[in-house]
């Protein structure tokens, strides 16, 4: 098995100098943030590895591990709501999005045994679903609002022709969901000929036969692919309705001219 030890680690960091002084040399005003970013990675991950130690040592229950996702999904609602602010709502909708997909996700991948239901695979799968499924969401609720407020006009005209809040609305969830989807699409089919995904690489360097990660590799690409695409629908469906009355009249922002 590859290992880094502490002093590889830090050699690393000069990848994140490069960054840097890239960002430095052509004035991008990032590379506070850069540095921000890497530090606040290596603290997060050090602790995290620090406390899966103790919850992966042989005998700990599994009902440790479905707390750590309960604090996952609460944690990602948080920040869903915090990123967009816009958005009415968004903590609920976020949380029960999130539970949706876990319930179902995990469900498949559990119930009908395609992974082992063990601390290791329920916290690692789960990180990986709600890790991408948070991202997209963030991105879907932003879309909705922009194009229901700058297509407000349009909106209003098919209400006044007698559509109902979900008819005039259809073509700007779709518009936001397609955004919000076809970079993990774009991503899933071309895995493998442009680079290697994380786990599969991870798999790799760890040791592991390449058949053998493959077949891992992919079932996560088709976890996370199912997960996002759950997590944006109930989440735009959710948005949809908190954006109009219950006598379909748009109540979206309008966007400042």
């Amino acid at each position: 098995m590859n290992q880094v030890g502490w002093d590889a680690l830090a050699v690393s960091t000069l990848l994140v100098f490069i960054a840097v002084a890239l960002s430095w040399w052509r004035n991008l005003g990032l590379a506070r943030s850069i540095l921000w970013a890497a530090t606040r990675a290596l603290v997060q991950l050090t602790a995290i590895g620090l406390l899966l130690q103790i919850i992966l040592n042989p005998g700990v229950s599994i009902w440790w591990g479905w707390l750590w996702v309960a604090i996952m999904i609460l944690i990602a609602a948080i920040t869903i709501r915090w990123r967009t602010p816009n958005v009415p709502g968004t903590f609920g909708l976020s949380l029960a999005a999130l539970t949706g997909t876990a319930a179902l996700t995990l469900g498949v991948l559990f119930g009908l045994g395609v992974f082992p239901l063990d601390l290791r695979s329920l916290i690692s799968l789960s990180g990986l679903m709600i890790g991408n499924s948070m991202a997209v969401s963030v991105l879907v609720g932003r879309r909705i609002v922009d194009e229901l407020s700058d297509k407000r006009d349009e909106v209003e005209a098919r209400l006044a022709l007698g559509a109902s809040s979900a008819q005039a609305a259809q073509p700007y969830l779709r518009s936001s969901l397609r955004t919000a989807l076809i970079p993990q699409i774009e991503t899933t089919k071309v895995v493998g000929l442009i680079a290697l995904p994380g786990a599969m690489t991870g798999l790799i360097l760890a040791g592991v036969d390449p058949l053998d990660a493959v077949r891992v590799q992919t079932a996560v690409m088709y976890l996370v692919l199912g997960s996002v695409t759950t997590t944006a629908t109930i989440l735009a469906l959710g948005i949809r309705r908190q954006l109009f009355s219950a006598d379909h009249r748009l109540t979206a922002p309008r966007r400042e001219s």
